[in-house]
């Protein structure tokens, strides 16, 4: 997308975050980016209030602030781009047995892959490691899983941050996360503070498929009973969402990386100010009886000079 606008990335992007770009600097001029001169660009999922994907959608049922302030849409599609995405296994003794079902969920997320897509298998307990790295072959990623023996203590928080390190190495502009964990944290050196300011800046959007024990009779760490609340609020700040692991979610997860409008603009401010700024966007179509619902990057950080 990035290479038919005919433009020069100054940040990041990826599904559900925002980049700032700037129209048509000189290859050798110093990294300033002017008023007149920059472009916003937003990924948005739309669904409906039952989870479907909405598409057809044009630029005037788009609603779009910055900082309170209404902006201008200036581009608008639909896109529908390969996707640089890391696996994040939890290997944990929590997850001693429910390897089964994320072995499944794994491979049946790979199964609807672009073959334009390219993965990296991370996998963690209370050492997070890059098992495979980026390849466009998932069935050496799929092999991994399947042989994977859980043990030890949980710190899920470093193992995204780690993550987030690897993506330096995607290749395609729109790039994701797929956490597959029940969620719990033990061992994390970093917070969840940190990690939030690490996501805002790295604009990478997070989806994690929560493999939860169902079986109450089972007495549960604490940790594994505040997985699924600590996995919404990684997702949500994101833009993506958590689903719990069942074979529906798999091609949903796909749908959103791929059936994602992008809408951009050009700020009224200062687009290099070192400072953090809240994006708004409504939705409105007067047909709909079904209230929409829309999932992107609420934030995003400008680059000081």
């Amino acid at each position: 997308m990035l290479a038919q606008l005919g433009v020069l990335a100054f940040a990041f992007q990826s599904a559900g975050h925002i980049e700032v770009i700037p129209k048509a600097a000189p290859k050798a001029a110093a990294p300033v980016v002017r008023v007149d001169s920059s472009l916003l660009l937003i990924p948005v999922h739309v669904t409906t209030s039952g989870g479907a994907s909405v598409t057809g959608l044009k630029k005037e049922d788009f609603e779009l602030f910055e900082d309170g302030v209404r902006q201008t849409i200036t581009h608008f599609s639909q896109d529908d781009a390969p996707v640089s995405a890391g696996v994040l296994l939890d290997v944990s003794g929590s997850m001693r047995n429910k390897m089964a079902k994320a072995s499944e969920a794994a491979t049946g997320f790979f199964k609807f892959a672009n073959p334009e897509d390219e993965f990296f298998l991370l996998e963690f307990n209370a050492r997070p490691r890059v098992s495979v790295p980026f390849t466009r072959d998932w069935s050496g990623i799929a092999s991994e899983i399947a042989a994977a023996k859980p043990s030890g203590m949980i710190a899920m928080l470093d193992a995204i941050h780690l993550a987030i390190a690897q993506m330096k190495h995607a290749i395609h502009a729109r790039k994701a996360l797929v956490v597959i964990s029940d969620g719990g944290d033990n061992f994390s050196r970093r917070n969840l503070r940190e990690l939030k300011g690490t996501l805002l800046e790295a604009g990478v959007q997070v989806y994690s498929l929560g493999v939860f024990d169902r079986d109450y009779s089972v007495k549960h760490t604490p940790e594994e009973r505040n997985g699924p609340s600590l996995l919404d609020e990684v997702a949500l700040d994101t833009g993506g969402r958590t689903f719990p692991v069942s074979l529906d979610a798999l091609p949903q997860i796909a749908r959103e990386l791929r059936n994602q409008y992008v809408l951009g603009y050009s700020p009224a401010a200062m687009t290099t100010d070192g400072k953090y700024h809240r994006v708004n966007l409504k939705v409105a179509t007067p047909d709909s009886e079904d209230r929409l619902r829309t999932y992107y990057r609420q934030w995003y950080y400008a680059p000081g000079q």
